[in-house]
């Protein structure tokens, strides 16, 4: 039975459900459940965003994610500490932690946190450096071939961690001056653009703008024991980036935090951000960058305070391929691509972000699969590039009676997923999208799709 969602309005906004009755699942199967969590830092020297050279470990940089299985098929839910993963680097990852859980690819989600302390990886980059006679420097994809082995040996090895799970609990948060728009209008109507670290009071003082408020959690259990939690929030999870540490940033901070509190393990996913970021709450400061983190982890425990337990159904997994044209307006057609990336007078950031548009624009026929999966009335939705806020609330919009989680961050290869109307907004995501303005629809009926409304 579907049951009723009441909102209370407390410290958190508390999800009521009818308790556990009965240890087995509604078609009498034995769900079971395993967490995994690797290293996945690259070794000093190597390059992270910006490509500047690890020189410091604030952090480990992580992947953490579960195996589920239903008895029938495994299935992997993965985040990684890294800021993008694309194209056949994507892949690769997918498929080694597919071998590991013995399940298929189009089962397995890897979407990043996209901290920016962090590296981004194409093996679409790489292809198209390795075709040039004098290349800027880029990531050395030997090293990514070691960490997935080793990420994919702790998948292996929790498999034999499996655990029945007859449960599972959602709760919700909202979460105090966190989240801000990036794209923010004056009183006059003029659009600015703020990012995760804003300087200027000015920007900061402008109003907070179209946000989730709201962190989502999901908790796997046994009983009212529980096994794992599953974390969604839309923001860009950055307070600082450019330097040469590693570091998993005040999103990552709290996630370690909650685990340590409570002994469960913990997964962040990060949501929608495309167009979200703390800048309004962020100048730069250590004492801000503490502030988000405790602001955050109040967010977190507030929504597994305020989670209530349902009996768990068998889940259900859907994908659905979506293809996302590129942008062929001028300056971004391949050939403008490519003159930019043999422009030697750029800076090896700059025309490596040229190739990485470039991939993209070379598979323009290739689909990407967006995927769900479903616990009865609980839905995650995982999303490519990085999406606009938008594409989240639209997934929540289409299943209101429901409990609708959103990932984005997945195969990266898009850069920014923008809304159509933006593009004639103009600003900072539309320019540095890879897709062009049509894609909101396709995109759009890939989500109806995984999410079973159409």
């Amino acid at each position: 039975m579907r049951c009723k969602i009441t909102v209370v309005l407390l410290s958190a906004m508390v999800v009521c459900f009818s308790p556990v009755s009965s240890a087995r699942t509604a078609d009498d199967v034995t769900l079971r459940v395993a967490t995994f969590r690797a290293d996945v830092t690259p070794p000093l020297g190597s390059f992270i965003y910006g490509l500047k050279r690890l020189e410091t470990v604030e952090h480990p940089l992580l992947a953490k994610g579960i195996v589920l299985d239903d008895g029938r098929r495994r299935y992997v839910l993965c985040a990684v500490d890294y800021c993008v993963i694309s194209n056949g680097t994507h892949t690769l990852f997918r498929r080694k932690l597919a071998d590991a859980a013995g399940t298929d690819i189009s089962r397995v989600a890897v979407q990043t946190v996209h901290v920016h302390t962090a590296p981004l990886v194409d093996e679409g980059v790489t292809n198209i450096l390795k075709k040039m006679k004098d290349p800027p420097p880029y990531y050395d994809l030997a090293i990514y071939d070691k960490i997935t082995d080793r990420l994919a040996a702790a998948v292996k090895e929790s498999l034999g961690r499996l655990q029945p799970f007859d449960s599972i609990g959602i709760g919700q948060a909202k979460v105090d001056r966190v989240a801000s728009s990036r794209r923010i209008r004056d009183a006059d109507g003029k659009l600015h653009w703020r990012g995760s670290s804003t300087k200027s009071a000015k920007l900061r003082a402008l109003p907070e703008g179209r946000i989730d408020p709201l962190l989502k959690t999901i908790t796997l259990a046994q009983g009212d024991k529980p096994l794992v939690r599953l974390h969604y929030y839309a923001t860009h999870p950055q307070s600082f980036y450019g330097d040469s540490r590693t570091s998993y940033d005040f999103v990552g901070m709290a996630r370690e935090a909650i685990e340590k509190k409570e002994g469960v393990p913990q997964v962040y996913f990060t949501g929608c951000g495309g167009d979200v970021a703390a800048g309004k709450y962020n100048d730069g400061t250590p004492a801000a960058r503490q502030g988000l983190f405790e602001r955050l982890l109040l967010g977190m425990e507030a929504s597994i305070a305020s989670t209530r337990l349902v009996k768990a159904e068998r889940p259900e997994w859907r994908t659905a391929p979506v293809v996302m044209l590129p942008r062929s307006d001028p300056g971004c057609t391949p050939a403008d691509r490519r003159a930019k990336l043999n422009d030697a007078k750029l800076t090896p950031m700059m025309r490596t972000w040229h190739a990485r548009r470039l991939a993209f624009s070379e598979r323009r026929d290739e689909p990407i699969e967006l995927s769900s999966l479903q616990i009865g009335s609980v839905f995650i939705v995982h999303l490519p590039g990085e999406p606009m806020l938008e594409y989240q609330l639209y997934a929540q919009r289409l299943r209101p009676d429901d409990f609708v989680a959103v990932a984005g961050y997945g195969e990266g290869c898009t850069s920014y997923v923008c809304t159509e109307k933006s593009f004639s907004e103009g600003g900072y995501e539309p320019k540095a999208s890879a897709v062009a303005p049509e894609s909101e629809r396709p995109l759009k009926a890939a989500i109806r799709q995984v999410l079973d409304v159409e």
